[in-house]
Order: structure tokens, then sequence, then C-alpha cells
């Protein structure tokens, strides 16, 4: 027999009644029933029930044992019988009568449970991972990461895909986050950066000739941490591909996350195809260009309605209105919840009218509108009896945020949202710029490398503000998963977008010299994309927080409690490295 198993914790069925077999793993729990013992041992495969009976060795041995210690243990298979089995269980039909015990590992006190759910915080369980790991929620998460990723790479090499590596060690680029820069000893005073994407390396593939590329990329941006965004490194689904257009793209990647949303989404609908929805058409309907579809409820720009009104607190402003069907039934609670909602995210407040059987407005705001009002109202938003109209009225960005969470709310609240789905959209013709409101200064919007869609001529003619890029992003309930473009590979064209960005041409030409080398020397039409893995895990695991899907994450301050990164380096190492430190001024 092996040294160590016969069997796995979870294989043993009421075909195996009778054998003899060896098993180890963790003790998961221990009860004592009239002297009895009976222990769950766990391991990765599942739990199995042990039965102890008084005056035998393995009764002796696992009395004294505590939980989470690691053993061997021979026994025999016996029958639950049908008045104990277990139909929760997949060896629930069985128990393990205990002979020989082996301790294996020792256990400490445990500073939290591992079998059950005892409240311990984000900060205790990062120091202990390697328990919080064991735990049923957290193993399941891990191993759902894991099949999704040997999904994607099956499904990525059926479409036509070549996974290739890119360096790690790599010059500083500007993707919009702070770099991480690691020191180099061999050349004093110089530092390489890990890479925020492979932006650039997946484009050079292109370049040289490479078709179809995917990579389960590992990304590192020194950032805030957030619920949807963990800090330090994530991994990403990079794909590129040569002689595409935008729809090209969106074929293979639309059928890849249909089929991995309905192989693992536990029965929750995939709605398909997804559709493609304009940037500004997204601010305007949902409040944000990650609009969550499952709130079946959409904003209407009412600007004009009010723009000569009579009425103050819309006068001159952008007002935006967000009708409700079927709100009879709701009680004043239902308005002033929305209320204090809206005012929890910036708001001063909520307007809000209701439309009664014979078409008439009634709410606070009802005696402030014109009849003409009324009749606008009523055509612009279909306003039928039973009907709820929310306002939000102020700046353009300040109204669509809050007005874009109150939306999802409200479907929530009046039964108008769509549970067990998965909806998602593409979000497409992204501004190729913007402007910073305090110093006026045009700055490129999103990926510096897209290709502007009217080319040379619209870079030249248009207000940059005007000018649209093939900059896509790929939404899921709310979620981003991912940024794409077809990309800039015409050097004069790139340099004519950076230049607009006030980059210089000898700064981009520094900068970017290895790229503009190589579009130099042909280079094909080419774009790609790169769906965020540890979201698409966090979706499919229907958890709120990403850092439930990665097995040792960074805390929300960008360190590792378990292991005491980031960590200092003695004068000898950055003597070698030629690094000398200088305190922050509280230090001094």
């Amino acid at each position: 027999m092996h040294r160590y198993r016969s069997h796995n914790c979870g294989e043993l069925r009421a075909t195996d009644v009778g054998s003899d077999v060896r098993l180890s793993g963790w003790l998961h729990n221990r009860r004592d029933l009239g002297g009895i013992l009976f222990i769950d041992l766990r391991d990765h495969h599942g739990l199995v029930q042990l039965v102890a009976r008084p005056d035998t060795a393995g009764f002796e041995a696992l009395d004294k044992l505590s939980k989470e210690t690691v053993v061997r243990i021979d026994g025999k298979v016996i029958s639950r019988g049908a008045e104990n089995v277990n139909p929760e269980l997949a060896t629930g039909e069985i128990e393990v009568e205990v002979g020989e015990v082996e301790v294996l590992g020792g256990a400490q006190q445990l500073p939290f449970q591992i079998n059950q759910d005892d409240g311990v915080g984000e900060e205790r369980r990062l120091e202990y991972r390697f328990l919080d790991l064991r735990r049923e929620r957290m193993h399941k998460n891990i191993m759902l990461r894991t099949a999704v990723i040997s999904a994607i790479r099956h499904k990525m090499t059926a479409l036509g895909f070549n996974e290739m590596a890119t360096p790690i060690l790599t010059a500083t680029s500007p993707e919009g986050a702070r770099d991480f820069v690691v020191p180099s000893r061999l050349n004093p005073g110089k530092f390489y950066a890990l890479p925020q994407a492979p932006q650039q390396f997946k484009q050079l593939l292109m370049i040289s000739g490479f078709d179809r590329y995917f990579q389960i990329a590992p990304c590192f941006r020194d950032e805030d941490a957030r619920a949807d965004r963990s800090p330090g490194e994530f991994y990403q689904l990079d794909v590129e591909m040569s002689f595409v257009e935008q729809e090209d793209v969106f074929q293979p990647i639309e059928q890849l996350m249909t089929e991995l949303f309905e192989e693992f989404g536990n029965g929750r609908h995939v709605t398909s195809p997804f559709p493609r929805i304009p940037f500004r058409e997204s601010m305007v309907k949902y409040g944000n260009d990650k609009p969550d579809l499952r709130a079946r409820l959409e904003l209407v720009d009412i600007t004009d309605i009010f723009a000569d009104s009579g009425f103050k607190a819309f006068a001159g402003k952008h007002v935006r209105a967000l009708p409700v069907p079927d709100t009879a039934g709701q009680s004043r609670k239902f308005f002033d919840g929305l209320g204090e909602y809206a005012v929890e995210h910036g708001a001063k407040g909520l307007a809000w009218v209701r439309v009664g059987e014979d078409g008439s407005l009634t709410g606070p705001i009802a005696k402030f509108l014109t009849e003409t009002d009324v009749e606008e109202l009523t055509k612009r938003l279909s306003l039928a009896p039973g009907h709820a109209v929310f306002f939000g009225a102020g700046e353009f960005d300040e109204v669509s945020k809050i007005m874009g969470a109150v939306r999802v709310e409200a479907a929530k609240r009046a039964g108008h949202f769509e549970e067990d789905v998965f909806r998602f959209c593409w979000i497409v013709d992204f501004p190729m710029y913007e402007k910073d409101e305090d110093t006026g200064k045009i700055d490129f919007s999103h990926n510096p490398f897209t290709m502007p869609q009217g080319g040379m001529k619209d870079l030249e003619e248009k207000d940059p503000l005007a000018i649209l890029g093939w900059q896509y992003d790929i939404v899921c309930n709310g979620i981003e998963l991912s940024s794409g473009a077809i990309r800039n590979h015409e050097p004069e064209i790139m340099l004519k977008a950076f230049e607009i960005a006030g980059y210089d041409r000898e700064t981009v030409e520094a900068e970017f010299a290895g790229m503009l080398r190589a579009f130099r020397f042909g280079a094909p039409p080419h774009g790609g994309i790169a769906p965020g893995v540890d979201r698409i895990v966090m979706l499919l695991a229907d958890e709120p927080n990403i850092r439930e899907t990665i097995a040792f994450p960074l805390n929300q301050n960008a360190q590792d409690l378990m292991m005491g990164a980031p960590t200092t380096l003695d004068e000898a190492r950055l003597k070698e490295l030629n690094i000398s430190l200088r305190k922050p001024a509280a230090e001094k």
C-alpha cells in the first residue's frame, strides 16, 4: 500500500464498503457523540467521515489532536446505514472505522476557524492566507480560476491563436499608471520597469510576422486597490491579431466569453450577441461607460426641455431623467429611500414626480412644471399611469455619476433588475483625447497607441476632443473586463497623435524608438484586447471583491502580510545596486 494513501478523501463510495483503506489529510472537524468520535478528514478532493470507537488506539490518538493536524489513518470502509446517509456529501453513504493513526504534521492553535466563517477580518485572513485557502469557498474559487485559465488556453488555441511569452524586465511606458521599477546592478543608475501590459511587445510580434498571439500575462501597476482591482500585479488574457478591423477582434473574443461563461456560470444565462454601444450614448443612457444592463431602465437627456425654464433648480444645467414604470404600488418610503441613496453618492437631493391615473403629475416638484413641460416630458419619456420619474441636474459628469448609480438601484428596488444572467456589451467609439479641466491640457483619454478613426485627416482637421479612436471595452454586469484597440501602425500618424497630446517628436522618437523603428520596416494593420482574468473569475465566482479569487493577493496598501513584502534592503545590497536612500521628511 502507498506510504500515505490508497484513496483520496473524496472518492470513497458504497461500493468500497469492506475495503481496507489508507487516507491522509487535515482534521477538519471533530464531534464526540456518546463516547464515539466522529472526525471529518479533509484533503484537496473532499471530505470523508471517520469513526473512532472507545478503547482503540485510533480513539486515543484522535481525541488529543487539534483541528488542522495532518494525519495518516488506516481503516475499514463501513456503511452508514440509510438513516445516517448525508446526501450533501459525495462520501455521505460511508464512513471509515479508524485503526492506526500517524501524525504527519502538527497544528498550533488556529488564529481563526477553517470549518466555518467566523467573521475574521481580511487583514488577518491575508496574514494567514495559507489557512484561509483551506476554507471550502476559497479553495473552490482558486480551483475555478485554475479551470477557467485552462479552458481559456484550450479555446484560444482552438481559435487559431498561438501562446507566446513576452519580457518581464522592460522599459517604462506611459500606460496611464505608475511603473514598478527594478534597479540594474550592471548598469548603475538605470532601471528596468515591470510591464504594465505587454502592449508594445505584442505589437512587435505582429510586426515580426506572427498572426494571432495570446498570453495569460502578468501585469504590474503601482496603483490603489479597489474592489475590482488588485494593487501590484494582475493577470490578463492578452490578445493581438494581424490584418484585422474592429469586428474581426470582436468575433473570437465574443465566442470565447460566451462559451466561458456558459461553461462556468452555473446555469446563468449569457446574452448573445453582445450589443455595441457608442461611448457617448452609454454616458447619456447609463451614466457611465460600464453599464450594468441587468437594470432594465435608461436615463434620458432632457436638458433642452428646461433650457429656458423658470424652475431655477434645472435652468441652465444639464438635466437627466430616469423614468421608472410600474411604481403605482410603491410607498413614499421607496422615493425617500432613493433620495437618500442619491445623497450618499454625492447628490444634494433627488427630485421626482409620479404619474396618476389621469396622466397628471404629482410630487415635490410637480408644481414647478408648466403645462408645456408636462407635455414634453410625457412625450419624450413615454409616460403612462404608474410611472415615476427621477431627475438629476448639474454638470454633465456629476449628473452622469449620480444618476448612473440611481438607475441601477432604482431597477433593483422597483423589480426591473435581472438576476442570474450575464449581460455583456461592447463600448465603442471612445474619444481619442480629453481635456484636463484644471490645466486645459489635451491628453490621451485611453490607450495612446490607438488608431484614430479618420487617420491623419482627422488629426489634422478636427477638434481633438471630437476625434474618435478605434478603441473598445468589453463590459459584463457593470464590470469592465478589458480594453482593446485597433493599433496605430503608421509612424507619422503616431507622431502626430502624440504631438496633439503635448509630446514633441524628439521625445516620442526616444521613448518609443523600438516601436517606431519597427513600424518603418513594414507593419501590418493590427489590433487586440486584454480581458482581465481576475475579473472574469470574480464574476463567475459571484464574489464582490477581486482578492477573493487570487491565491496570494496584496492588501489594500499593496502589502503582502504573509511574506512581509515590501521589505528593506541592507546597506551592502543598496551599495551593490548603486542606490542611496533619502528618508521621508516625517522620519528625519
